[in-house]
């Protein structure tokens, strides 16, 4: 992922990325078979649709904390989506310029859960008392993509993770994770043909071996046929929890999109279409099927 800019937000950006690659070994691995078949140069070719953050919707935390980052950077406010049995709220945010990806951030309704896990969510963040993004200089990149990277909050231990998975795995994975990268992801529609369609591009991922979230089928499709996205499941990494277990949880994953040209754009020349021509925001029934990269149905479905 790579921008023609170098200012601040291209600097966050790249530097979240950065970390999130290294984690996540499907990345690497899906753009070097890109480059191996000649479809893509580099990484940087690759255009990113959208990144996605999880936060817990607590006084201090949540959607009104970690906005304030992106619309310092120019970013707008958009459309609200609500997940009934997830029990998820989320926005959407456009980007400053269409370089840029969109901003998908979602938060847990704690107070939706049962005593018992709102008890171990508070144990954790009972001690964040003021909002954390307040107190950082939204100017200064390095000190912003440290917000993102390093805890906000003690390490949980085992028994408290395996009690929030039980009840919600959304909570479970923000805990151990916190505000780490969720995903990012590939449009599809702006790689050359024939990969530029979700059903080919998929059909690349199964022969390279890349495994895939079939919650809701494979291809999650909006109503109107114009928004395709799929995903792969979070592979699970090996961690250490505060009482000195080592377990393997789900980690972050990949998405990929198709944003078909709107209808009244249907016959204009590929060459020339641009973003604003092509079906634009989010579906929340396919989002609430991406959610569960991370949950144990996906992840462990083959074991």
């Amino acid at each position: 992922m790579k921008f023609s800019k170098k200012n601040p937000l291209s600097d966050l950006l790249q530097g979240l990325f950065s970390t999130y690659e290294k984690q996540v070994p499907d990345v690497k691995k899906i753009t070097q078979a890109l480059i191996q078949r000649g479809v893509i140069r580099s990484q940087s070719e690759i255009v990113n649709d959208h990144i996605a953050f999880r936060t817990l919707g607590i006084p201090h935390l949540g959607i009104q904390s970690i906005e304030k980052i992106f619309l310092h950077f120019g970013y707008q406010k958009r459309d609200y989506y609500r997940f009934n049995e997830k029990k998820l709220n989320a926005y959407w945010f456009s980007p400053p310029e269409p370089e840029y990806p969109r901003i998908f951030i979602s938060e847990l309704c704690v107070d939706e859960l049962s005593e018992p896990v709102q008890e171990i969510l508070n144990h954790y963040t009972k001690e964040i008392t003021t909002d954390p993004v307040s107190k950082l200089n939204l100017n200064d990149t390095q000190e912003v993509i440290a917000f993102f990277q390093n805890p906000l909050w003690q390490l949980p231990n085992w028994e408290h993770y395996e009690e929030l998975l039980k009840e919600s795995e959304y909570a479970a994975w923000v805990i151990y994770n916190r505000y780490y990268l969720n995903h990012y992801t590939i449009s599809v529609h702006a790689l050359p043909s024939p990969l530029n369609n979700l059903e080919s591009f998929n059909d690349f991922l199964n022969e390279i071996g890349v495994k895939m979230n079939s919650a809701g089928g494979v291809i999650k499709q909006s109503p109107d046929g114009l928004l395709l996205q799929s995903s792969t499941v979070a592979q699970r990494v090996p961690s250490k929890f505060a009482n000195g277990d080592i377990h393997e949880i789900s980690g972050s994953y990949v998405e990929f999109a198709e944003r078909k040209v709107l209808p009244e754009f249907a016959n204009n020349p590929q060459d020339t279409l641009n973003s604003i021509q092509r079906r634009e925001g989010f579906e929340a029934g396919n989002a609430d099927k991406i959610f569960e990269s991370t949950f144990t149905s996906q992840t462990q479905k083959d074991l």
